[in-house]
């Protein structure tokens, strides 16, 4: 596969690294940019593995709360001036009170919204407004109690990013604390138990080529690779990261200190995983020019 300037200077703004190693890398992995990224990890040459900063997409998280119940969903619109229009904020927020009744986006669109479907009310909104929007994503929780926050607020109860957390005991005051944290932090799941077996089978083979770089004995790096694991796994899940409000507990130590149990949550960030091609002014009007 040709390795791209364009594929180079993605590279190194996602990682920090030189141009050189940035190519090497590239050229070492057949041009596929996570396998690059882990190559320049391993090698001490990444400063950051910044991926989600390839995301672009704009719109707005909504959350609705209704005792033990919570509903977060995401709804795209193609520019940040759409997500602030009123209209569009009234149109998301019923979206959401929707989701109440449902379990999956199939569900919510063909949900009744005032004497139309949520799909229906969609196509007349960008007919209007002139710009197209979708429902990306819904995320559901239930628990003894559910707190919910948003950050970055357009208006009441929507927002860039939309938390739920559901507790078992406790108050208000320490879920909407919990709730910033996560939306501060983005923990990758509530505890160990909860991580995605390939997530945490990829960072021990990271872990391991950059113990084997330093040229140590096999037996050392297996202690290595324990210490860093164990590193890894605090700093993913939400019950063992150091609190935000307090970094002398940890969350679930905080959580305890206040009578209360987390019993799971909720975090959705717009736009989050969604890649854009991006396209420098200079090559935008050049382009527009030539047609």
């Amino acid at each position: 596969m040709a390795i791209t300037a364009a594929m180079v200077k993605e590279l190194r703004d996602s990682t920090g690294a030189g141009m050189m190693d940035a190519k090497k890398a590239l050229t070492e992995t057949g041009g596929n940019m996570d396998e690059a990224v882990d190559w320049l990890r391993t090698k001490g040459l990444a400063k950051a593995a910044k991926k989600s900063g390839r995301t672009a997409a704009e719109g707005l998280v909504a959350v609705h709360v209704n005792g033990g119940n919570g509903v977060a969903v995401e709804v795209n619109s193609e520019t940040d001036f759409v997500a602030k229009n009123a209209e569009f904020q009234e149109m998301v927020g019923k979206i959401a009170y929707a989701a109440e009744g449902v379990d999956n986006v199939e569900a919510l669109l063909a949900a009744d919204l005032g004497g139309k479907n949520v799909a229906d009310t969609l196509t007349d909104k960008i007919a209007t407004i002139g710009e197209n929007m979708s429902v990306r994503r819904m995320a559901k929780l239930s628990g003894d109690s559910v707190v919910s926050y948003v950050h970055n607020a357009a208006t009441n109860g929507m927002g860039k990013i939309g938390v739920l957390v559901a507790l078992s005991g406790g108050d208000e005051v320490i879920g909407k604390q919990i709730a910033m944290h996560i939306a501060a932090v983005n923990p990758a799941a509530l505890s160990e138990a909860d991580m995605d077996p390939a997530v945490v089978e990829k960072e021990k083979q990271v872990q391991m080529d950059i113990a084997r770089e330093s040229g140590k004995p096999e037996q050392v790096i297996e202690k290595m690779i324990v210490g860093r694991m164990k590193k890894f796994v605090a700093e993913s899940t939400l019950l063992n990261q150091s609190f935000v409000v307090n970094p002398d507990l940890t969350v679930e130590a905080a959580a305890k200190e206040a009578g209360a149990t987390i019993t799971g949550f909720v975090r959705l960030e717009v736009g989050e995983g969604i890649e854009v091609e991006k396209e420098d002014f200079a090559a935008e009007v050049a382009k527009a020019v030539q047609g």
